[in-house]
C-alpha cells in the first residue's frame, strides 16, 4: 500500500488526485468516486486495498453487521497514524539527528550512573555492621560517621547529575544555548571594539563568557557542598572570605589561561591546512608540558601556603628512599591543606626534577613541633607515622618507576553546528571543538574513561606490590587505614558502581592484595637505608 500511495502523491503535486470516468474503470473494482471529486492518496490506496483484499470476504459480500464504510473510515484513521509516525523520520533533518542522538546518548549515560548510585546507597543502608577485617581499627562510631558521610555525598551526587547533566544540559542543547553564547559574542565585540569577523577575537570572547556562564552555574553546588555537606561531617576548614578569593583567583587564572589557547587553537586550524590535527597536537602537547612544569612554582602557591619539610628523621629517611629507586627528587614541601578540608593526601609534581608535596593532615601534629600554638586538640597526635608516611611515598613512586605517570599522560560537518542552534553555512572553529569533544565523542570520551579507571586500578595494585617489595606492606596496610578512618571513607561498596566511579581499588580490596603478596613471598625486608 505504501507503494500505491507514493505513486499516487507523485501524480499531483498537492498531494490530492481527481480520477477521470477511464482511471475508474481501470480499477478491479467500482467504487463510487463520483460522490466525491477529489480523494487523498491514502483514501484512494486504501479503497483499493480494501476492495482486493475484504471485499471477497463472505460477511461483506452478504452486507452483514460489518459495514464497508465502518471499516473503511476506521482503517484511515489508523493509516493516518501510521503515515504521521513513517513520515517523522523524513522531517528530522541531519542537525535534528544529531541533537536527538547526543540528547539520548546523554540520557543513557546519566540513567546509568544513577542506577550504579542508587545501588550504593542501597548498600550504605543496608551495612550495619564494621567488616571483620577492620573491626580492629574501626570503632562502630567511626563506621556509622563513615556510613552517614557517603549516603549525604551519594544523595547529593544524584541530585547533581539529575540538575547539572540532565536538567540544564538538555536545555542548553535544546535552546541552543552555545550558539546563543557565541552570537552574545558576536555582539559584544562590535560594541567594545573588536572586530566581530574575526574568528581569533570572537572566540576569545566566547571563551571568557563560558567559562563567566559555567562557574556561575557550579556555584550553588560547590557553595552547598563545602559550607553544608563538608561542614555537617567535619571536613570543611574554609571561612566564606577564604572560598570567595579562591573562587575568584580560579576565575582570573582559568581566563588568562585559555585566552591565548583559545586564539592559538584558531589561529592553528586557519593555517594548518589539511594536516591542521598535526600541528594541533604538537601545541597541546607543548602547552601541557609547559603547565606541568609551571604549575608548582607559579600556579600552586596562588591557592595554598607551601613551606619547606623542617629537617629531621622524616626528611632524611625520604631523601634515601627516593635514592634508593632512582627518582630524581629536588624539594620537599609542606600543603597547608588544613586551612581547606581536613582530607589527607600525598603527590609529586614536576617534568624533570621532582618535587614531593605532603599534605600537613596526612603528618604528625602536621608536620609541627607538639608545643606550636596553632595546633588544636583536635590536631595533637592526629596523622600519619613516619613508617605510614614513606609507605604512602613508596607507592606513589611506584607509579613514577612504572612509568604510570607517562602512560596515563572533525570540523566541517554541519549538522553539528547546526544541532546546537548555529545558522546554517556558521562554523565556529572553537564552538566545533567544544560541541565535538563535549558530545560528539561523548560516547568515545565515556568508553575511554572507563578504561582508563580499570588501567588505574590495575596501577594501584602494581604500585602497592612495589612498596611491599621495598618492605612497607605493613606500614602501607596500617597507612591504607589510617587515611580511610581520617577521611571517613566507608569501607563497602557495591561491586558495579565501584568498578565505574573508583579509580582506586576499595580499602578492603588493597588490604587483602597486599596479604596474599606478603604471605606469596617470604622474603620481605626493608632497605638498608632505613
Amino acid at each position: 500500500m505504501q507503494n500505491q500511495v507514493d505513486f499516487l502523491r507523485s501524480a499531483h503535486p498537492s498531494g490530492l488526485l481527481t480520477l477521470d470516468p477511464s482511471q475508474q474503470e481501470s480499477l478491479d473494482t467500482k467504487l463510487p468516486f463520483a460522490e466525491v471529486d477529489c480523494k487523498s492518496p491514502e483514501q484512494l490506496a486504501l479503497e483499493s486495498f480494501l476492495v482486493r483484499n475484504f471485499a471477497q470476504d463472505d460477511n461483506i459480500r452478504r452486507g452483514s453487521c460489518i459495514q464497508f464504510e465502518e471499516l473503511k473510515d476506521y482503517a484511515l484513521h489508523i493509516l493516518q497514524r501510521f503515515f504521521i509516525i513513517q513520515s517523522a523520520g523524513k522531517m528530522w533533518d541531519a542537525s535534528e539527528k544529531t541533537l536527538y542522538a547526543i540528547c539520548a546518548f546523554l540520557l543513557l549515560e546519566k540513567v546509568l550512573e544513577v542506577y550504579l548510585t542508587m545501588r550504593q546507597i542501597r548498600v550504605y543502608k543496608q551495612s550495619k555492621t564494621v567488616p571483620k577485617e577492620l573491626q580492629h581499627v574501626m570503632t562502630n562510631d567511626t563506621f556509622e560517621k563513615a556510613r552517614v558521610y557517603g549516603l549525604d555525598r551519594a544523595y547529593f551526587g544524584v541530585v547533581s547529575v539529575l540538575v547539572c547533566d540532565v536538567l540544564i544540559q538538555l536545555l542548553e542543547l535544546s535552546c541552543g544555548f552555545i550558539a546563543l553564547v557565541w552570537a552574545r559574542s558576536v555582539e559584544i565585540s562590535a560594541t567594545i571594539g573588536l572586530n566581530p569577523k574575526s574568528e581569533i577575537q570572537v572566540g576569545c570572547l566566547f571563551a571568557m563568557l563560558l567559562n563567566l556562564v559555567g562557574m556561575l552555574k557550579d556555584m550553588p553546588f560547590k557553595i552547598y557542598n563545602t559550607f553544608v555537606l563538608e561542614e555537617k561531617h567535619g571536613f570543611n576548614k574554609q571561612t566564606a572570605g577564604f572560598f570567595i578569593k579562591d573562587q575568584i583567583k580560579s576565575l582570573l587564572l582559568g581566563q588568562v589561561l585559555s585566552l591565548p589557547i583559545a586564539a592559538a587553537f584558531v589561529y592553528i586550524v586557519q593555517i594548518g591546512g589539511q594536516y591542521f590535527f598535526i600541528w594541533l597536537f604538537v601545541f597541546i602537547t607543548a602547552v601541557s608540558l609547559l603547565l606541568i612544569t609551571i604549575y608548582p612554582v607559579y600556579i600552586a602557591p596562588l591557592f595554598d601556603k607551601f613551606r619547606p619539610l623542617e629537617d629531621g628523621e622524616l626528611k632524611q629517611r625520604i631523601h634515601e628512599l627516593a635514592g634508593s629507586v632512582k627518582f630524581p627528587l629536588g624539594q620537599l614541601f609542606v600543603v597547608e591543606g588544613s586551612k581547606r578540608s581536613a582530607h589527607s593526601n600525598a603527590y609529586f609534581t614536576g617534568l624533570f626534577v621532582k618535587r614531593i608535596v605532603l599534605f600537613d593532615t596526612l603528618l604528625v601534629n602536621k608536620g609541627l613541633p607538639e608545643d606550636d600554638p596553632s595546633l588544636t586538640e583536635s590536631d595533637k597526635g592526629k596523622g600519619c607515622s613516619n613508617d605510614e608516611v614513606l609507605a604512602v611515598l613508596a607507592h606513589e613512586l611506584g607509579h613514577w618507576k612504572l612509568g604510570h605517570v607517562v602512560k596515563n599522560i572533525l570540523f566541517t560537518y554541519g549538522p553539528v553546528y547546526e544541532a546546537i542552534g548555529m545558522p546554517p553555512g556558521e562554523k565556529p572553529i572553537l564552538l566545533g571543538f567544544l560541541v565535538i569533544m563535549t558530545y560528539v565523542l561523548a560516547p568515545y570520551n565515556t568508553m575511554i574513561s572507563f578504561v582508563m579507571t580499570v588501567i588505574s586500578r590495575r596501577f594501584e595494585y602494581q604500585s602497592d606490590a612495589f612498596a611491599q617489595q621495598l618492605g612497607y606492606a605493613k606500614d602501607l596496610g596500617n597507612a591504607l587505614i589510617k587515611l580511610q578512618l581520617d577521611n571517613l571513607g566507608f569501607p563497602v561498596y557495591d561491586w558495579m558502581y565501584s568498578a565505574w566511579n573508583h579509580s582506586h581499588p576499595t580499602v578492603l580490596q588493597r588490604l587483602a592484595r597486599l596479604k596474599t603478596i606478603d604471605q606469596g613471598e617470604d622474603k620481605t625486608h626493608k632497605p638498608k637505608t632505613q
